[in-house]
């Protein structure tokens, strides 16, 4: 148990049971490690097309599915953020679609690579002040707010991709640039893996975890989730707090947006379907409370990666149907242990 809680219970007059941590903790501090662990092991036991030198744990395959799986792990670090306050987000993936589009559109159309970074980073604040204005001002259900956003962006995405073309990219009148890959594929350290994509990924991650655990916007998301009026009670403006983590959520996914566009080198509409599912799952998988005040971003990582690794790995194994099952059971695993946890919380209290 933490020192701030048992200060916290100290003086209210409740004796803290500081036998509590016990196997169950320890499992619940745990269990989305061992799960990724287990999950390697058994990838690196099956043979694929798209394993180089045919096993999953050669570097060389790590960091392609590391690239690939950017942008859910950029999304999932600011989903966790949302699921804290109590809130959801189902158009990420809609604005991840709707950013990619956008981005290339600019770079095909002589945008240098800054400029089209910051401008669709633009649209990313636009798109996720909208979400928070329908929640947060317009006061709709988080879910119907954001499934009538999801598809508004989606048709948005699908409406600037000209008739009879499947994607944004290279054609007789306008040529992609050479260059437009090298953010997301190319290694800034030889023999590293690492592209810019991915270094940016990670400095996002870092970012996030230290707003959530050390300042005071990470202590005012938790408050707000764990229970709202009594945090507006204190003080805290939590249309404020939600609004900016809305906003967050939308440059964060229009980032995402940039890395998939730049490794895919065109503008599909369709890129980002089911990336709200996946996030779901992940921030699950992670521990976050769905009913919101508690939750963990470098959780919420992990249990990204352990999809990424699922859906990559799984891709030349197995049939897409087989691999759609494997999600699924994946989703029914982190729904029951979300389950499972949020009664040991509500049994503690």
């Amino acid at each position: 148990m933490s020192k701030d809680k048992v200060s916290i219970m100290e003086n209210k007059g409740i004796a803290p049971d500081r036998r509590r941590f016990t196997s169950r903790h320890i499992i619940k501090s745990v269990y989305v490690y061992a799960i990724l662990v287990l999950v390697v092991l058994v990838l690196s036991l099956l043979k694929g097309e798209m394993f180089q030198r045919g096993n999953f744990l050669f570097w060389d395959n790590i960091t392609n599915v590391l690239r690939l799986s950017v942008p859910i792990l950029i999304i999932s670090g600011g989903f966790t953020l949302i699921m804290i306050s109590g809130n959801i987000d189902l158009s990420v993936g809609s604005i991840l679609s709707l950013t990619t589009v956008v981005y290339a559109i600019l770079v095909r159309d002589g945008f240098g690579f800054v400029a089209a970074f910051f401008l669709t980073a633009a649209l990313g604040v636009v798109l996720g002040f909208i979400n928070g204005w329908l929640v947060m001002k317009m006061r709709i259900t988080p879910v119907i707010a954001t499934l009538i956003t999801m598809n508004v962006y989606q048709g948005v995405a699908r409406y600037l991709v000209p008739e009879g073309v499947s994607a944004i990219k290279s054609d007789d009148l306008h040529k992609m640039p050479e260059w437009i890959g090298e953010f997301a594929r190319n290694e800034v350290i030889p023999g590293t893996g690492l592209s810019w994509a991915l270094i940016m990924t990670i400095v996002i991650i870092v970012l996030l975890v230290i707003v959530q655990r050390y300042t005071v916007l990470g202590k005012y998301v938790a408050a707000v989730g764990g229970n709202r009026t009594a945090a507006e009670l204190s003080g805290i403006n939590a249309v404020k707090v939600v609004w900016g983590v809305y906003v967050l959520l939308g440059v964060l996914s229009a980032l995402s947006g940039v890395a998939r566009g730049s490794y895919l080198t065109i503008g599909e509409p369709y890129t980002g379907a089911g990336t709200e599912t996946q996030a779901i799952i992940a921030v699950l998988l992670g521990g976050t409370a769905f009913t919101g005040g508690e939750g963990s971003v470098i959780k919420s990582v992990i249990g990204a990666l352990i999809i990424a690794c699922l859906t990559l790995g799984l891709k030349s194994v197995i049939a897409p149907y087989w691999q759609s099952l494997a999600i699924g059971v994946v989703l029914v695993l982190a729904v029951a242990l979300n389950h499972v946890l949020s009664k040991e919380k509500l049994a503690a209290e």
